[in-house]
């Protein structure tokens, strides 16, 4: 797929929209708890900025049903960009109307204007063709800079793209398709996929699409929990997906088929209670998992399993944690395996907020290859899913 990046098309003095994802965590006293998202994306803002562009930058921010939600606004996102950018950010009260066409008219070369949530119109997630229009009023270049809502059909990034001339995307976007592609077309091998997290039946069709690809998949998380019970064994009081079980046994047969060693853990941390009250954690065996205990982390044998094989590996996607990684206790085989990762020299790829969390709270982020913010998008994309505004994209770039 050839992208036009930014950079590759003329945008001093004219009316720039970036498409952003800012949904981040936000208190409510109005703090960030995670600017991760924020900071991926002003590479290209500050581009923009230099360029001399009248900079307009879009987002949604949680899920106010297309109804205005001061709980959902934007305005601590802005002023957290400004501290950033160490610069003022016009901020209107709407994302359309008006007042919003003249002040992104008004704006002088290298200001930046961020609009208030654009889901707090229904038109947005609807695709309605009418505010996609209202949104293109206020643009002479589009760039797409959310490749998190690639999977998502809405005014912001699919319809729009009918009403403004000029398209392209920003750097952050173009290293997303770029990094996940490479996973896709002749991977260095040998090639590792570490699943984990809790969500087996949304990561089970991803380890599907790979099996063409990799040589070994390692599972742990809530993930494992799944195959083992898949198998016969028991997890005691342990989460587990239960819709899942039978295409952890499918995926069982079919990487048998093709060759792919599927690696479980040999032994788990388990704790007897839940997390705010247990007295003690102590490590068993898979096999041997007690009905009253619950598991919270892979085990130290089968860190050391993980680990080597990592070491060994030229190219490695992991998506989950292995572990409970809030509580620090239990965050030692995610850390563990992700300084293997680091050290392995790998090409390495990782996707899901929850693993990214877990990497920059053991400060290994910089050991990685590329780290995808693209969450359900990421995942699609992998399993070679149609996205609603990557077709979009190569329609206008044909």
């Amino acid at each position: 797929m050839r992208l036009v990046s930014i950079d590759e098309v003329d945008i001093r003095e004219k009316r720039v929209f970036i498409r952003v994802d800012f949904n981040v965590p936000v208190t409510k006293g109005g703090d960030i708890l995670d600017d991760t998202r924020i900071r991926a994306v002003i590479p290209t803002i500050e581009y923009a900025i230099k360029e001399r562009a009248k900079v307009i930058v879009a987002s949604h921010l949680g899920r106010p049903m297309g109804k205005v939600n001061p709980r959902f606004s934007l305005e601590p996102v802005g002023r957290k960009l400004s501290e950033i950018l160490d610069r003022e950010i016009f901020f209107p009260e709407d994302c359309v109307g008006d007042a919003v066409k003249k002040l992104a008219s008004d704006l002088l070369p290298g200001s930046v204007m961020l609009l208030e949530n654009l889901r707090f119109h229904r038109g947005e997630e609807e695709n309605d063709p009418r505010f996609a229009k209202r949104l293109a009023s206020i643009a002479d270049v589009y760039v797409n800079e959310a490749f998190s809502v690639s999977h998502r059909a809405h005014s912001s990034v699919v319809g729009i793209l009918e009403f403004v001339q000029t398209v392209c995307v920003g750097f952050n976007f173009k290293k997303e398709i770029e990094n996940l592609s490479r996973l896709l077309k002749d991977p260095p091998r040998p090639f590792v996929a570490i699943f984990g997290g809790r969500n087996a039946s949304e990561k089970i069709p991803v380890m599907e699409s790979l099996l063409d690809r990799v040589d070994t998949i390692v599972v742990g998380g809530a993930v494992a929990n799944a195959f083992i019970k898949a198998l016969g064994g028991e997890v005691g009081r342990s989460f587990f997906d239960p819709i899942a079980l039978y295409s952890a046994m499918k995926l069982v047969s079919s990487a048998d088929v093709r060759k792919v060693r599927l690696v479980l853990p040999e032994d788990v941390v388990l704790i007897k209670g839940d997390l705010n009250t247990y007295a003690y954690s102590f490590t068993g065996s898979v096999k041997t998992i007690p009905g009253d205990a619950m598991v919270v982390d892979i085990g130290p044998k089968t860190i050391e399993d993980f680990s080597s094989r990592v070491l060994k590996a030229k190219t490695v996607f992991w998506n989950g944690p292995l572990g409970i990684y809030e509580k620090g206790d239990f965050g030692r085989g995610t850390v563990r395996v992700a300084e293997a990762v680091a050290a392995s020299g790998a090409f390495s790829v990782v996707t899901g907020w929850d693993t990214i969390s877990a990497l920059k709270r053991g400060g290994l982020s910089s050991g990685i290859t590329h780290i995808s913010m693209g969450g359900q998008a990421s995942l699609e994309f992998l399993q070679g899913k149609k996205l609603p505004a990557i077709e979009a994209l190569e329609k206008r770039f044909k």
